[in-house]
Formats: C-alpha cells, sequence, structure tokens
C-alpha cells in the first residue's frame, strides 16, 4: 500500500505562461497550456453531470468540484467515499463534473453560465495544470473582477510530459537505458531513411502525433521542449526565438506531425484500433502524453475511465514512456477553492483538500500512475508498465510568460501546414430550429465555419464544398471554393459560407468518396492533408454507393484523413465514425447543435 510521507513540502508549478493574442474560436487561449491532454479527451457531463456520492438529503452540504477529465475518475471515486461523512455535525457530500481546463477557464473568466456550461458554477475547480489559474488570474484582471480565485491553490497529484513510443521502437533507439529526447526524435524525422536509421525500413517514416498547444497541455509542454531543446537545453529567451537555428529545428520537428487534435485521445483511440488491426507500428511512431496516459493506454483503457476498465484487452504492442533528455515540464493538477462559494462550504472545501493529499486520496491517485502531489515516485511507476521511476532526471519549468506567449505566436509560422477541404451538408433537415436557440442548424452551422476560417493562416490550403442530392447535375456535390491558398480566398470563403442554404436530401455517401479522392488528387506534401464533413442527417440518395462500398474505396496509406461531425441526433454517427475510422481519422458528435461552436473548434484544432 503506498502512503506519502507525513508532511512533505507541496509541489509548487513554476512560473506560468502568459496568454496569447490570437484566440482560438471557443477556448480563446484554452489552449495554452494544459491537458488536454493530456492525454484524454474533453467531457462534458450534460444531462446530470455531478457524479453523485453519497446522499445527505435536504439539510446536507454539497460541494460541487470540476475536474480536468484524465483524472475525473479518480475524483468521482474519492469524492463518492468520501461523501456522507459528518463534519462539525453536518453530513456533507462531494460531487464531481468532468470539464475540459481550458474550457472551465474560459467559463469561470466570462462568468459561468449554467445553461452552456453544462452544470452550476463549482465550489472547488481542479484543471491539468496551475498555468490555468495564472491565465484566470490574468483574464479576471483584464475584466476588473477580483474575489473569484484564492493566493493559494495547491496541487493534488503530479504528472510529468513524456514521450510515448511503442515498445518495439523505442527499444531500437536504445529504451530503457539510453538517454532519448527531442534531439534523437529530430534527426530521426529529418533522416531520408526514416525508421531504416534503426534497421527497420519496414517501419516506414517517423510519424510524431502531437497535440495542438493553443488547445493542450501536452502540446504545449512538447512545443516548448522542442524549443528548449533548440537551445541545449538552456533557459529560453525571447532572442532565441528568432534564431534562424531554433526556428528550423522546431519547424522540422513539426513537420513529422502525423496532424495535430485537440486532445492526445485522438491519437490513443487511433493507435488501439491499429493495435487491434495488428497495424500498431504503422499507424504513429510516438505521441506526447501525460505519464499515467501510458498506463491508461497499456491497461487497454486509453480513456482512464475507471467505467471502462476491463472492457479491452491490453494492447498487442504497449507503449513507453521516453522521458526527454533535455528536461521534462510537469503538470501539477492544483486544487482551486473558488472565493465564490458559499461561505458554509469553505470548511468542506479545506476538508476534501486534505482528504485528498492524505493516505487514502493519495493511494488512489498512486493507483492510476500519478506520481504524489510533492512530485514522489508512487508503485504503479515501474518499468513494466512502461513507465521509468528513476526519470525524469530533469525538469523545467515554462519559458518566462512573455518569452512563451512570443514562442506560440511564432509556432503558427513553424507548424505543419494544412491542405483541407470542408464539406457541408445543406440538405433541407438543416432548416429546423435548435430548441432554445432561436436559430436553425444552418444558421449555428454557418457562424461556426465563418469563425473557423479565421483560425488558419495565409499559406494554408482551404476549399469548400456544399453538398446534398443533384445540385450539379447528377452530382450530389459543389464546389464552390476551390482549395487553395487562405491569403487568397479568405474574404470569398467567409461569404460562400454565409450565403449557404438548405435545399434537398442528403447524398452522403458519394460526397464522401469524391472529397477524399479530391484532397488525394491534390495532395501536398509536408502538408496535413484532410476532408472536414459535416452532416445533420444519414444518405437518403437512393442511387449513391453503400457505405461498405464507400469504406473499401477510402485508404489510410494515402495520408488524406477524413474528419467527420454528426450535427443531429438524427446523423448517421456509427457511419461516421466508421469513414473517419477508415482514414485514421477522427469523428465528432455534436448531436446537441447548439455545442457545434465547440465542435467545430475540436475540428479545427487538428490543423
Amino acid at each position: 500500500m503506498y502512503t506519502p510521507p507525513p508532511s512533505p513540502a507541496p509541489y509548487y508549478p513554476p512560473v506560468p505562461p502568459a496568454p496569447r493574442s490570437r484566440r482560438p474560436l471557443v477556448l480563446a487561449l484554452a489552449a495554452l497550456v494544459a491537458g488536454i491532454a493530456i492525454g484524454v479527451g474533453a467531457v462534458v457531463l450534460v444531462l446530470d453531470p455531478w457524479g453523485k456520492g453519497g446522499s445527505c438529503g435536504p439539510d446536507g452540504v454539497r460541494l460541487n468540484v470540476v475536474s480536468s477529465p484524465e483524472k475525473y475518475g479518480v475524483m468521482k471515486d474519492l469524492a463518492a467515499r468520501y461523501s456522507g461523512r459528518d463534519l462539525d455535525g453536518v453530513c456533507v457530500e462531494v460531487a464531481v463534473a468532468s470539464k475540459s481546463s481550458g474550457e472551465a477557464m474560459t467559463a469561470l473568466a466570462r462568468g459561468w453560465n449554467p445553461a452552456s456550461d453544462g452544470s452550476v458554477q463549482p465550489d472547488v475547480w481542479s484543471p491539468a495544470a496551475g498555468t490555468w489559474v495564472a491565465l484566470l488570474r490574468q483574464r479576471l484582471q483584464e475584466a476588473g473582477r477580483s474575489g473569484v480565485v484564492p493566493d493559494e491553490t495547491p496541487g493534488v497529484a503530479v504528472s510529468p510530459l513524456v514521450i510515448a513510443m511503442p515498445r518495439p521502437m523505442a527499444e531500437a533507439m536504445g529504451w530503457p537505458s539510453a538517454q532519448i529526447g527531442w534531439a534523437d526524435i529530430l534527426k530521426l524525422a529529418r533522416d531520408p531513411k526514416g525508421w531504416g536509421l534503426y534497421e527497420h525500413p519496414e517501419w516506414g517514416k517517423f510519424k510524431l502525433g502531437k497535440t495542438n498547444p493553443n488547445y493542450s497541455t501536452s502540446g504545449l509542454n512538447a512545443t516548448a521542449g522542442a524549443y528548449f531543446a533548440a537551445t541545449g537545453g538552456k533557459e529560453l529567451t525571447a532572442a532565441d526565438l528568432d534564431r534562424a537555428d531554433v526556428r528550423s529545428f522546431v519547424r522540422d520537428v513539426e513537420s513529422s506531425i502525423v496532424h495535430y487534435g485537440d486532445t492526445t485521445l485522438t491519437f490513443l483511440s487511433g493507435l488501439q484500433r491499429a493495435d487491434d488491426a495488428g497495424q500498431a507500428l504503422n499507424y504513429v511512431s510516438a505521441v506526447a502524453v501525460e505519464e499515467m496516459s501510458v498506463r491508461y493506454y497499456n491497461q487497454g483503457n486509453p480513456t482512464g475511465d475507471p467505467a471502462a476498465e476491463g472492457g479491452h484487452a491490453p494492447p498487442k504492442v504497449p507503449l513507453v514512456a521516453i522521458y526527454p533528455k533535455e528536461g521534462s515540464i510537469v503538470s501539477d493538477h492544483p486544487y482551486v477553492a473558488l472565493e465564490t462559494m458559499e461561505p458554509r462550504k469553505r470548511a468542506l472545501a479545506a476538508d476534501f483538500l486534505q482528504y485528498l493529499r492524505g493516505g487514502e486520496g493519495q493511494e488512489r491517485f498512486a493507483r492510476d500512475a500519478f506520481r504524489g502531489y510533492a512530485n514522489q515516485v508512487t508503485p504503479a511507476i515501474t518499468q513494466e508498465n512502461g513507465l521509468l521511476p528513476d526519470q525524469p532526471a530533469q525538469m523545467i519549468a515554462p519559458p518566462a510568460p512573455d518569452v512563451l506567449a512570443r514562442a506560440l505566436d511564432g509556432w503558427e509560422a513553424l507548424r505543419k501546414r494544412s491542405n483541407v477541404l470542408w464539406v457541408v451538408d445543406v440538405s433541407g433537415s438543416m432548416k429546423e430550429q435548435v430548441p432554445g436557440t432561436g436559430k436553425t442548424r444552418m444558421e449555428l452551422a454557418k457562424a461556426s465555419l465563418v469563425s473557423a476560417m479565421d483560425q488558419f493562416i495565409g499559406v494554408d490550403r482551404v476549399g469548400l464544398w456544399e453538398f446534398a442530392t443533384r445540385l450539379d447535375g447528377s452530382r450530389d456535390h459543389r464546389e464552390l471554393v476551390p482549395i487553395g491558398p487562405v491569403s487568397q480566398n479568405r474574404a470569398q470563403l467567409k461569404a460562400k459560407v454565409g450565403a449557404l442554404q438548405p435545399v434537398s436530401d442528403t447524398g452522403l455517401h458519394d460526397t464522401a468518396l469524391a472529397a477524399f479522392e479530391k484532397v488525394r488528387d491534390q495532395r501536398v506534401d509536408g502538408a496535413i492533408n484532410s476532408v472536414v464533413l459535416l452532416t445533420d442527417g444519414v444518405n437518403d440518395d437512393a442511387g449513391s454507393i453503400s457505405l461498405e462500398t464507400l469504406l473499401g474505396k477510402l485508404d489510410k496509406e494515402s495520408g488524406v484523413r477524413l474528419f467527420t461531425v454528426g450535427f443531429s441526433g438524427g446523423a448517421d454517427h456509427a457511419g461516421l465514425k466508421r469513414i473517419a475510422e477508415a482514414t485514421d481519422a477522427q469523428s465528432y458528435d455534436a448531436s446537441d447543435a447548439a455545442s457545434i461552436d465547440k465542435v467545430i473548434a475540436n475540428v479545427t484544432a487538428n490543423f
């Protein structure tokens, strides 16, 4: 049994980064530093977001906690164990909801809205990293608001960033004894022989999975790590960002990206599917994640959801953790007892924090391979589990806030380019009203898509199609804007999106194939070649190809990924998922049409 030291010095995060000036769709800066990952996906429980523990009845006191997704299962378990006890003569309970750190930060900064944010305002917020707390403080200060965030935000657990790699690949590079870092990743990514450099040409080119640093802690930390490696591991300064060798280093690391993502679960779920098909070594070579995500994946449960434990066999090819030799940045999972909570709950919030940092709480975190709040190694962190208890040998703090903000702005010019075709359903059902919004599905979709076009930079290539049935002679789709440089066609893209109007039925299958083939024919080397198909229905074109025929014509080898968005409860979500997975892409569920802004933001984070 794991028992933490009786009174260790609490771990506090390094100086937090500042938000960047360019704000993504809904998350704004939600991206700057968090977890997204994580490694694991953002979840918002809408119908009943609070995972209830014991019930105290009407005379009890209930503490509402919002947790980052990757530790939601642990927090929910501990809340259930804690609830029902007597505190100073009052029955108390704790209820936990899961919400991504960026979304929660944005909601608290603008003022929590129970209708759109999925729950009542929390009493306690526990994001993935203390950097989110700093971002919230800065946002509140800019808005002239105070009395929300306390001065002290102690952590409840720690997890460092690692480069997760299929074990045979890591062993080919010398794991577990060799010191491996971003410089080695760069050497492998640059070499035209790819894995032939390590006598495994059958593995092809090196392919890195990395979340968008504007949406995810793991993506941000990986980007910062690459910058540190480019400067030889010394403290990063503003002057370093303009050095040609530093920019070249980071650009070449980014060039090995398969595609970006809003959460690391995008990659881990895809890797699990590839492993099931015996293709794990062909899907991705490495993914930047938090340490505990390696343990989750190796248990056959990449989401880390306790309810899913045992539902899938462990992978045939497990992951192992590489701790960058240049140094690792850690997520510290702070506990933020918001000052807006009712005064009668303050003692309860303080007591629950002590419970989380006590023996039972720390033992439960340790079971899921989190490190203790004072950053001590726990029993699940073993080489057998793909983790190394004597690592990381070196920890690094994020760059100073102004340097990090500049680095992220500079990353926009260094990231991998996009070559994307947006395909939008204009069938008649898109004119249906969305309850509670006063708008139709089409109106909501158009507003989100117009905003999405601002997320691409001038050198990206973007095009636009609409589809229904027989829009262009016998074809179900119609080209509105040819795929081309955003520097030339951004205004046209936004104008054409704004002019979309619902018409006939849904020619889904023929359109999906035509769009895939179009991008495949216009594939750009060194870019993220993708289709994004948004639909609110099912294929109802009787003369079209079947789903099975469509799946048989899609492929993974071309590198074109077909992301799908189901924009209503009536969409063929199962079919859309199969279409996306046939190209190693992700399917997004926007059954709640009012959530389309968030969904489109998550989709756009792949580019």
